[in-house]
């Protein structure tokens, strides 16, 4: 036991605040983006699975992902209730108890990305069903191999803020999610436009200002990596928007909404690499991602699949990325690890092995957990309800 650190429980407080904004900030960028008729639907998608999760995670999410490790696998169940989590500082300065609802933060935002594969046909209860299962059964153990003693972790794996964890296990998630639960009704036969840009822009700024928290704070101190992590996290975001606005000007206008979703590509694909790189490989970073998720998602586009608002094509692809580059260019410069570039090849070797299992492990196991569902439940709402929109028709209300 240690002595408290104010300046560190200080801005671990804050960054844990500026997390939690992210999750309706999500909301508000999803919902701009589908019908008028879904808009309450798909924000109130965001607060339940921020409830949700934040019950879950207090009572066993917390001990699986951070337990006391079993056989690399999942954490084991010590922390029951909290139990034994204390809240005064240990070692790192910081009381657990503050590190626990820091954690919990991440894995509220997590679910709330994985709604953009069943936004305007998801039944509510579902919903609640999935958001449950998925997060003890795919996200806990992810977050366990990575950062809570696991076999990811043990081999050598490095991942700064969730490459791994949060946008690849979202993104491929979401993609797994969609092909189960089929397209919307009418998609590809007459136009689903997004019925407030606005909204969407509100929620991605939400997102950015939250996202120093969530890459800043993972340095799990007040100190220069937390510094750097905020500086390579807004390069990385600023060249992602003007990447992806570049290249998708080339075939017509630079929109607005392009511009926010190669911001987020950016931020994404900088998160797993954000406390151990330097801010110019963070320019490339960003550059890189705003082209390449933007080619996924045309390729998404013409391949006829409706992940309605871009999970897979923006956090999986881009974590996919981020996580490779994090094997790649991390440096002794910043921080305690190295990459291939200086000849670390074991850490590249982990990362290329995690990133390729976390995606097959978040896709396989959410399709089944989905597939489940929807044969016994039922994922998806009625024909009429689906045209009626989801807003009146599972929470009875409309937005005027």
């Amino acid at each position: 036991m240690v002595a408290d650190s104010g300046s560190t429980i200080a801005w671990l407080l804050t960054a844990t605040a500026l997390v939690m904004l992210m999750t309706p900030g999500v909301g508000f960028f999803y919902g701009g983006l589908v019908r008028k008729k879904n808009f309450i639907s798909m924000i109130s998608l965001s607060f339940i699975a921020f409830a949700l999760v934040s019950v879950q995670w207090v009572l066993f999410g917390y001990s699986l992902a951070f337990g006391q490790d079993i056989g690399g696998a999942i954490g084991s169940l010590q922390y029951l209730g909290l139990n034994g989590v204390s809240m005064v500082s240990g070692e790192g300065g910081y009381p657990p108890l503050l590190f626990m609802i820091f954690q919990l933060t991440f894995a509220a935002v997590t679910v709330a990305i994985v709604t953009s594969g069943l936004a305007e046909r998801v039944k509510l209860s579902s919903f609640i069903l999935f958001s449950l299962l998925w997060t003890t059964l795919i996200y806990d153990p992810i977050s366990h191999w990575v950062w809570g003693g696991g076999w990811l972790q043990s081999m050598g794996a490095i991942d700064f803020a969730g490459g791994m964890v949060v946008h690849i296990s979202a993104g491929f998630a979401a993609l797994a999610i969609a092909l189960v639960i089929g397209k919307r009704a009418g998609y590809g036969q007459y136009s689903m436009e997004p019925h407030n840009i606005p909204m969407t822009l509100l929620g991605m700024s939400l997102l950015w200002f939250g996202w120093f928290g969530f890459n800043g704070g993972s340095a799990l101190a007040a100190n220069g990596q937390a510094v750097n992590a905020i500086v390579v996290t807004n390069t990385a975001a600023a060249a992602g928007a003007l990447s992806w606005m570049v290249v998708s000007w080339l075939k017509g206008k630079p929109s607005s909404l392009g511009m926010v979703t190669g911001a987020v590509a950016g931020l994404g694909t900088i998160t797993p690499a954000a406390g151990y790189v330097t801010p110019m490989v963070a320019l490339l970073i960003g550059a890189i991602a705003g082209v390449v998720c933007y080619k996924a998602m045309l390729w998404r586009i013409r391949s006829g699949m409706d992940e309605s608002l871009d999970a897979w094509a923006v956090h999986g692809v881009g974590g996919f990325m981020g996580t490779i580059f994090a094997g790649i260019f991390a440096t002794t410069a910043v921080c305690s690890y190295s990459g291939l570039l200086e000849g670390n090849v074991q850490t590249f070797t982990a990362n290329v092995v995690g990133a390729v299992v976390v995606t097959l492990f978040a896709f396989i196991g959410t399709y089944i957990i989905a597939y489940a569902i929807d044969k016994t439940m039922g994922l998806r709402v009625s024909e009429e309800e689906e045209y009626v929109g989801l807003d009146l028709s599972q929470h009875g209300e409309t937005c005027r």
